[in-house]
C-alpha cells in the first residue's frame, strides 16, 4: 500500500496539512482519478501518460514527478511506507510483531475499502490482468518490506539487516500480495480484511496436516 494521509485514528489528534501539502495531495488524487477513468473507458494499455496529464489538467512532467511509472499511479494509495512505519512504531511496545503488522494492515485495508472502494476493486483487477502492474507491485512490496524491517527490528531489539527480520517482514508483505491476487481471482466477493487475517494466521501457525 503505497501517499500522504495518515492511517485513520482520532480526528482531533490528526495534524492539519499545510497549503503546500494539500495542493500536492489534490494533484496526486486528480492524477489517480483521471487514470482510473481513462482505464475504465479504454483499457490500461491504451491509456498514456500524456492522456492522463491532459485529463488531470497537469503536465506529463508533473505526472512523472508524482509517479515514476504508469504502474505506480494505479498501485499508489494514501497509505505510504513512512505512514505505515510510523503506525507500527505507535503500537504497544509489548505487542508481538506479527500482531502489530496485522493491526496496521487491517486498519489500512479497512480504510481504503471505506474511502476508495472502486479504486481498490479496479487496482486488484489490474494486478491480476496486467503483468507489468503485477511485476511493479512485487517490486514495491519488496521495498516496503525492507523499510518496515526497521520498525520491526527496533521493536525486537534486532538489527534491521538481520536475516530473520528481513524474512519476517518480506513474508508478511508477500502474504498481502497473495491475498490481493486471491481476492481478485475470486471476483472480490470475500471480505478482504478477513482474508488478511487468514493469511497472517497461516504465517503464525503454519499449515496443519
Amino acid at each position: 500500500m503505497a501517499a500522504s494521509a495518515p492511517l485513520p485514528s482520532d480526528d482531533a489528534q490528526q495534524p492539519r496539512l499545510g497549503l503546500r501539502e494539500r495542493k500536492k495531495l489534490k494533484t496526486r488524487v486528480a492524477i489517480r482519478e483521471a487514470t482510473y477513468r481513462l482505464i475504465t473507458d479504454q483499457g490500461y494499455e491504451a491509456t498514456t501518460v500524456e492522456q492522463i496529464a491532459a485529463a488531470a489538467e497537469v503536465s506529463p512532467s508533473t505526472v512523472f514527478r508524482y509517479f515514476p511509472t504508469k504502474e505506480d499511479i494505479v498501485l499508489t494509495d494514501e497509505f505510504d511506507d513512512p505512514v505505515m512505519e510510523a503506525a507500527i512504531r505507535a503500537r504497544p511496545a509489548d505487542e508481538p510483531p506479527l500482531e502489530s503488522l496485522r493491526a496496521v494492515l487491517r486498519q489500512a485495508v479497512e480504510a481504503i475499502l471505506a474511502d476508495q472502494p472502486e479504486e481498490l476493486l479496479q487496482r486488484s483487477k489490474l494486478m491480476l490482468e496486467i503483468p507489468a502492474v503485477r511485476a511493479r507491485m512485487t517490486e514495491t512490496m519488496a521495498e516496503t518490506a525492507l523499510l518496515l524491517s526497521r520498525a520491526v527490528a527496533d521493536r525486537t531489539g534486532r538489527d534491521e539487516g538481520d536475516l530473520e527480520v528481513r524474512v519476517f517482514t518480506a513474508s508478511v508483505m508477500a502474504a498481502l500480495r497473495e491475498v490481493t491476487i486471491y481476492w481478485a481471482e475470486h471476483d472480490q466477493k470475500e471480505n478482504l480484511a478477513v482474508l488478511v487475517d487468514r493469511a497472517l494466521d497461516s504465517l503464525e501457525g503454519g499449515l496443519s496436516l
